[in-house]
């Protein structure tokens, strides 16, 4: 991070919590968010677009997740002294081939979890993130195939969407980090009720900050022309901890920061699914996701009762 010009964030305009594809470049990465952000702490999250190259993780103190985009990959790794005394393994290098998949709308893709500490090559031709969050504790190498991914279907009719918890608690013993992924059929709503977990309230609201990385695509089954831009929409909104008001027409490399308030609802435009992957965690001792509903939309979730699922979903390969 040396040599890093630092980029102030906090606030409540537009500027300070949204970024266009491009505009977090670094290092031969297309964005990266993580601790250089002023008033950014817990999350961060990395994106390239390889030909065949590579990109390098530094051994530093953080867990990561390496999830395929579109693409296959190769990932190269090597475990700190403590990390592989901690999971009884080796420090010689170790490769790790990531099989991924066609792009984001073809279901559940293969990840690697790697512990903090641990530095990494990944090489391949597509898109490729890396979730992040800074921690000492370090916890074994994880692989999940694809195959053993939990898929989720949540909410109904119009609000129904499909989420892929590869790095939830459910699916993922980690520190810090809580990761998945929701596809969002075209003109269907997620990230719905308006929800926030900005306030430590055990049993009932976690503290986490999240992290929005979009991709959208011309739905399935159309037939659009060449001319045709995908994109979708997202809204976030004050809560008692602090301003915040972001409603973004988002496109395929978009990243969103939620420090707190109500988030929701993402909205898949008619013709196109959106796509995002989700990076939380937080301050909490506890690693959970449990969310408080805006009281004013609460009341959505009870309309679900009785309505038929979307059928378009699951998306898979």
């Amino acid at each position: 991070m040396t040599g890093i010009a630092t980029k102030t964030v906090a606030g409540s305009g537009r500027g300070d919590w949204f970024f266009a594809r491009g505009s977090l470049t670094r290092d031969g990465w297309e964005s990266v968010v993580d601790g250089t952000l002023t008033g950014w702490t817990y999350t961060g999250v990395r994106v390239a677009e390889l030909a065949g190259g590579s990109v390098t993780l530094d051994a530093i103190a953080v867990e990561r997740i390496i999830v395929p985009l579109a693409g296959s990959f190769t990932v190269e790794y090597t475990l700190s002294t403590t990390a592989a005394g901690e999971a009884g393994a080796s420090t010689a290098p170790v490769t790790q081939k990531l099989t991924g998949r066609a792009s984001v709308f073809h279901g559940p893709t293969d990840t690697l979890y790697l512990p903090t500490g641990t530095a990494a090559i990944i090489t391949g031709t597509g898109r490729v993130s890396v979730a992040e969050a800074p921690t000492e504790r370090a916890f074994p190498v994880a692989y999940l195939p694809a195959a053993e991914v939990p898929v989720e279907l949540r909410g109904a009719g119009r609000s129904s969407r499909q989420v892929q918890n590869f790095g939830t608690p459910v699916a993922l013993a980690a520190d810090r980090l809580i990761v998945c992924e929701v596809i969002t059929p075209a003109e269907n709503w997620s990230s719905y009720p308006p929800h926030k977990h900005d306030e430590s309230i055990p049993g009932h609201e976690a503290q986490l900050e999240e992290i929005y990385y979009f991709e959208t695509a011309v739905t399935r089954g159309a037939n659009a022309p060449e001319t045709a831009e995908s994109f979708g929409y997202m809204r976030t909104y004050a809560s008692e901890a602090g301003p915040i008001d972001i409603l973004e027409e988002v496109h395929t490399g978009d990243i969103a920061l939620v420090p707190h308030g109500w988030h929701g609802p993402c909205v898949a435009a008619p013709g196109y699914d959106l796509y995002y992957l989700n990076v939380m965690a937080g301050p909490d001792p506890d690693r959970v996701w449990e969310i408080s509903d805006d009281p004013a939309h609460a009341w959505i979730r009870d309309t679900w009762v009785g309505q038929e699922f979307d059928s378009r979903l699951p998306y898979t390969a």
